[in-house]
């Protein structure tokens, strides 16, 4: 019992004449897995029947993979397109395609006893890479980065696509018998949770690796390398299936891990001189501002503040930048050489004896005499 290639013109061409029935597939969307084949018969057009019998031809489109079964049990197969005539007096002739020998070992396991046909069946299955299949996580992952040295927490959502790439074990281990059609919403829910535990271990992976959380989102190739590797066991060689690419939409992070990588940026941020002593200066003007509107006075305000940058003046010398300390202490040394006579509008605090020059004491706050 088997199938025989038939000539393209033989088949085209003079089909009402030679063959009783034709076996097509019914309609692939972009997520069919696979699909019955249903008989056209040359006088009655495309009936509800889908049992096949002697004679018939099975027409075969390009990235299908076609297998004939009988009571469930294949009996032939092939991986290349064309028109084939099943014949249950000739041996199975099991056309490889592209496979070659990756299906040796499947077919000896799976074959047919050799009993007389029943019930002889065709499928369809879809060898094109079935894309935009949707994942989301459901709770935070925990991802450890060496570069924050913290147990970080994110979420994924994207879509990956999938591909048969042995057909034989996806009929045998993922096809329901008695289904006229498989899209990938019926056995989505077992392939999402396998998938989202290897998630889980790809990127734990990647942490391990070194890689920084935030270049996670831009390392979808890798992603898929590593879940290829962690699900090759269960999917590659238990159903037949890979996973072809992962693409990343967003990742978030919870709370607690969006604090500590701020604060950590932050951080990082202040270690610029430059940027400190603006961050420092941004910070007195603002001070500045506070004292004037302090409901309480605005002189024990400026008070208060030209106490605490007395008390700050090491932190912001140290905040400059190296080549700006320099000529900063030139001043100094010429107030060092004499002291400096009292300049037409300057006055002198008489609280504290500083010489000053605006409206306030730069030094005390105190308010300049009327």
């Amino acid at each position: 019992m088997g199938i025989i290639k038939a000539a393209i013109g033989s088949v085209t061409g003079a089909m009402e004449d030679q063959f009783q029935d034709v076996v097509e597939p019914f309609d692939m969307g972009a997520q069919t897995l696979a699909t019955c084949g249903r008989v056209k018969n040359r006088k009655k057009g495309f009936t509800d029947s889908e049992l096949v019998s002697n004679g018939s031809v099975i027409h075969v489109y390009d990235n299908q993979f076609m297998i004939l079964t009988d009571g469930g049990k294949i009996i032939d197969y092939t991986a290349e397109p064309g028109y084939f005539v099943v014949d249950n007096s000739s041996m199975p002739s099991l056309f490889q395609g592209e496979f070659k020998a990756s299906l040796k070992d499947v077919w000896e396991r799976f074959k047919f006893s050799g009993t007389s046909p029943k019930t002889q069946k065709v499928y369809f299955l879809n060898l094109q890479e079935v894309k935009g299949i949707k994942f989301g996580t459901r709770n935070a992952v925990n991802y450890f980065d060496s570069f924050y040295n913290a147990e970080l927490f994110l979420r994924a959502h994207g879509s990956y696509s999938i591909k048969i790439n042995n057909p034989l074990l996806f009929y045998a281990n993922c096809m329901p018998r008695d289904a006229s059609k498989v899209e990938v919403d019926d056995i989505n829910e077992q392939f999402l949770n396998e998938f989202l535990e290897a998630l889980q271990a790809s990127v734990n992976k990647m942490s391990a690796d070194g890689i920084r959380i935030s270049y996670v989102a831009s390392k979808s190739t890798e992603l898929s390398k590593y879940m290829s590797d962690v699900l090759d066991e269960s999917w590659t060689k238990g159903r037949g299936v890979e996973i072809v690419s992962v693409g990343l939409a967003s990742i978030s992070y919870d709370e607690e891990s969006q604090k500590l990588i701020n604060m950590r940026n932050q951080g990082a941020m202040m270690q610029d001189p430059s940027i400190r002593q603006g961050f420092v200066q941004s910070a007195i003007a603002q001070g500045l501002q506070s004292a004037g509107s302090n409901p309480n006075g605005a002189g024990a305000a400026f008070m208060g503040m030209g106490m605490g940058m007395n008390a700050a003046g090491g932190f912001m010398q140290s905040s400059a930048p190296a080549q700006q300390q320099a000529p900063a202490q030139q001043p100094q040394q010429a107030e060092a050489s004499g002291p400096r006579t009292k300049q037409p509008g300057e006055w002198f605090c008489p609280n504290c004896g500083t010489l000053n020059a605006g409206k306030f004491c730069q030094n005390c706050g105190t308010k300049k005499p009327e």
